[in-house]
């Protein structure tokens, strides 16, 4: 692996050197003590959750030193190092001066826990306040150890004192085909990660019934789905979490009694299966939609289903809803103020109309409230990559490897105040380094973005990485933030991880959350590249065009062909591309990553980016396909002349003015008066989104090339400015003739299609229409609207829509 490594031209000795000196500088602390001889010291014989924790730590400190620590129940006679572990209240054994030093640190609450050095003696004291917090207490410690083989060392100033923030803190692992790695996890994989996640401080996991939105199997099941669900919830019994099920409505009548039935006794059988059961999340919709008269009627029956196997079991409700109604909310909130008895809480996710500020108003304060935040998708979700670049959003795609550690934190701040906590939405491990940010803010909101990653580094890559792997992957994040076009980062981003590559040695090479890491910094420089590349190609395909009337135009037209083919008969740094598909089978074997679908064997359009890694950069299918066109002409002045209107497609004449709202030079006119801080998943401000329209019958939610009528599109047809629901579009024009006359052309494309309605300063432009049926509009614009020689046009969708999308204007001064 190191040669194939060394043989890419990118290499940089001089970058490599100095990577190499950070890590091996930043890999621990500059004052440690040596454990590496020491005894765990424990005097709880009886708790399950604190043997396990004893468990953890000796299984962990073994697999990264090879050094089996054991135990003990009794305090040891003279020094020698120890990690001593204990329950606040339950210190009786502990000497004198330890018990000193653990009252003299702050106190803690619930889950909480206490960790002092003391390095004359090299003891290191961790207490909880209850059995959790003796596991979260174990798992910071484990974070905070520098662990190399035949040696166990803690830095002298683990000293603290600390308690969650919130009660709820986990997340979803879904064991369905759409996850593209948990349908390939054993139980032991799933023991590991669950152990993972409980060591940053997880106290919940959220497991998903046999039968969802989903196929029921794949090719990758080693575990029958309902003894996998099984499994889970025995696994995180085991270390003391909740266990949660998010439990979608899927039949197909709730109101005929053979169908209620028939729904029931599924759900006896699954929550039979379950060893432990705490909650049962039930999405209003998103799948599953139903009335919430008819959602909380039905929830009772099931309550009283749950209650036969789980009685302490509660049953949450969020109001996810595809296409919403007042009528629809006003009843939501209706039923939950009720308080039924077999209510837990609300909660908020994707696709609620509603902001979590307003829901607090809404509903009774005694209700609690649970975030589902999605930190699994980059476009069409919940909380979206901002202004992404389209040659990203192209390759990468909706369910990528995606971490945004900074992206993450804000996000969560914005919000974390309205509720208890949260329990996250992930379709896989594609979304790794996010849970364990996402985690880490809720146990502590003030935690600082690079803490947690470095604890990342440091646990699961090494200490010698810890630097380098928490840098490389704000990179990572960098990367994909603004114009790529510009962003030379990118390539240094790959130089870094290279250096670390070509050092690595088996087990960090074989380590699927390197691998993650290195995948996305190849793929990235390798689009990076390409975007170059096939821009280049496309002006010069375009140039040559030009020149339709000297050199004629079936010439110009196949060399133009030439060129543009040039992306596939002479591609650019295929050896970063062949490194991508190395990198995606190492994944595939390491963690059952599906990354492509034919190799892989991948659910279609969940996850598998590497197979999007070729896809065009540029106009090229949408130019062949209009040059084939012109081709079929007869007459070579029919020819010029379409020639020379397709290179002129975004010219507005004379005195007129062209956005395309993927273009960040036409950002400013979007109005925006809420900042993104304050509104993270744009229920209150405009997004870029990404969809085309149309293929045949089918809407399109992927985006591709091919849209209206089977015909390849511009790319500037993938991008628009979006607004979600009934939220009003605004975009501003101003330095217009204000004794002119103005014709706009408008383009409708999007991944969802929506009745929407125009107007200019209020005064109507257009009613209603049905979008979707074709992309480009045109309307005059009132001359009253442009008298003071500025213009606001403002968009708005009828009730039950999903928002208005606007991908392209011509403001056309008329002559």
């Amino acid at each position: 692996m190191k040669t194939t490594c060394n043989k890419i031209r990118f290499l940089n000795p001089f970058v490599m050197g100095i990577c190499l000196f950070v890590m091996a500088a930043y890999g621990g602390h500059s004052q440690t003590i040596d454990v590496s001889g020491s005894r765990i010291i424990h005097f709880e014989k009886k708790d399950k959750l604190i043997k396990k924790s004893v468990e953890v730590l000796q299984e962990e400190v073994y697999k990264r030193s090879q050094i089996k620590l054991g135990t003990s129940h009794t305090w040891p006679k003279g020094q020698g190092p120890i990690i001593a572990i204990g329950i606040e209240g339950q210190l009786a054994p502990f000497p004198l001066e330890y018990r000193k030093t653990i009252s003299n640190l702050p106190d803690i609450g619930r889950e909480g826990y206490k960790i002092a050095v003391a390095p004359e003696t090299n003891t290191v004291l961790v207490v909880g306040h209850d059995a959790r917090g003796v596991l979260y207490g174990i798992g910071k410690v484990l974070r905070k150890m520098i662990l190399r083989k035949g040696s166990i060392k803690v830095p002298v100033d683990l000293n603290m004192a600390s308690t969650p923030r919130y009660p709820i803190r986990g997340h979803q692992l879904g064991y369905r085909p759409k996850t593209n790695a948990y349908d390939a996890f054993s139980p032991k994989q799933f023991d590991d990660y669950i152990r993972d996640l409980a060591i940053f401080g997880a106290n919940s996991i959220e497991i998903v019934p046999p039968r969802t939105d989903d196929d029921p199997t794949s090719v990758h099941m080693k575990v029958p789905p309902i003894d996998m669900i099984a499994e889970q919830s025995r696994i995180g019994q085991s270390y003391g979490m909740d266990v949660w099920m998010w439990y979608p409505n899927m039949g197909q009548d709730y109101s005929h009694k053979d169908s209620i039935q028939k729904e029931l006794k599924e759900r006896h059988t699954v929550f039979k299966a379950l060893p432990k059961l705490d909650a049962l999340f039930v999405p209003g919709g998103d799948p599953g939609e139903l009335e919430p008269d008819e959602l909380f009627e039905w929830l009772q029956k099931v309550s009283n289903v749950l209650r036969q196997y789980h009685p302490e079991a509660k049953i949450w409700v969020s109001p996810q809803v595809f296409r919403p109604t007042k009528k629809w909310f006003d009843a939501f909130y209706k039923n939950v103020n009720k308080e039924p008895d077999w209510l837990g809480g609300v909660v908020f996710g994707p696709w609620i109309k509603t902001p979590l500020q307003e829901i607090r108003k809404l509903i009774h304060p005694t209700i609690p409230i649970r975030r589902y935040p999605d930190i699994t998708h980059s476009l069409s979700s919940q909380y979206p990559i901002p202004k992404w670049d389209l040659a990203y959003a192209i390759t990468l795609g909706r369910e990528c490897i995606n971490p945004r550690p900074t992206d993450e934190k804000m996000i969560h701040n914005a919000l974390d105040e309205y509720a208890q906590g949260s329990i996250s939405y992930s379709e896989g491990t594609n979304d790794d380094v996010n849970k364990f940010v996402w985690s880490d803010q809720d146990w502590d909101p003030d935690t600082p973005v690079i803490e947690t990653l470095r604890d990342y580094a440091r646990y699961f890559i090494g200490p010698d990485y810890t630097e380098a792997v928490a840098q490389g992957i704000i990179d990572l994040e960098r990367n994909i933030q603004g114009p790529l076009l510009v962003n030379d980062g990118v390539m240094r981003t790959l130089h870094q991880w290279q250096a670390m590559e070509a050092n690595a040695p088996e087990e960090v090479m074989a380590n699927p959350r390197f691998q993650m890491g290195l995948i996305r910094a190849y793929f990235d420089a390798y689009t990076y590249r390409r975007l170059i590349y096939e821009t280049e190609l496309e002006q010069a395909a375009r140039e040559t065009l030009a020149q339709a009337k000297d050199i004629g135009s079936l010439a110009a037209i196949g060399e133009a062909r030439k060129i543009l083919r040039k992306a596939v008969t002479e591609p650019v740094y295929p050896e970063l591309r062949e490194r991508c598909f190395a990198l995606a089978d190492s994944l595939f074997k390491s963690i059952g990553a599906q990354l492509t679908v034919n190799k892989h064997n991948a659910a279609a359009g969940r996850g598998n980016f590497i197979d999007n890694i070729d896809l065009p950069l540029n106009d090229a299918m949408w130019m062949n396909d209009k040059l084939r066109a012109i081709e079929a002409y007869d007459r070579e002045d029919t020819r010029l002349k379409e020639i020379d209107r397709m290179l002129r497609r975004t010219d507005p004449g004379p005195g007129g003015f062209y956005d395309n709202f993927g273009s960040p030079k036409s950002w400013a006119r979007i109005k925006s008066d809420v900042p993104r801080e304050a509104d993270p998943g744009n229920l209150a401000s405009p997004r870029i989104s990404f969809g085309i329209g149309l293929k045949g019958e089918e809407w399109v939610h992927e985006i591709t090339a091919i849209g209206f009528e089977g015909q390849a599109s511009p790319m500037a047809w993938m991008q628009q400015v979006t607004t979600l629901y009934d939220q009003p579009l605004e975009i501003v024009y101003d330095r217009l003739d204000p004794k002119g006359s103005y014709t706009i052309r408008v383009a409708y494309t999007g991944r969802f299609p929506s009745k929407i309605r125009m107007v200019a300063d209020e005064i109507p432009v257009h009613d209603f229409i049905k979008t979707g049926e074709k992309p480009i509009y045109e309307f005059s614009v009132p001359q009253e609207a442009v008298a003071d020689g500025k213009v606001l046009f403002k968009w708005t969708c009828g009730e039950g829509e999903r928002g208005s999308q606007v991908a392209e204007i011509w403001l056309m001064r008329n002559h």
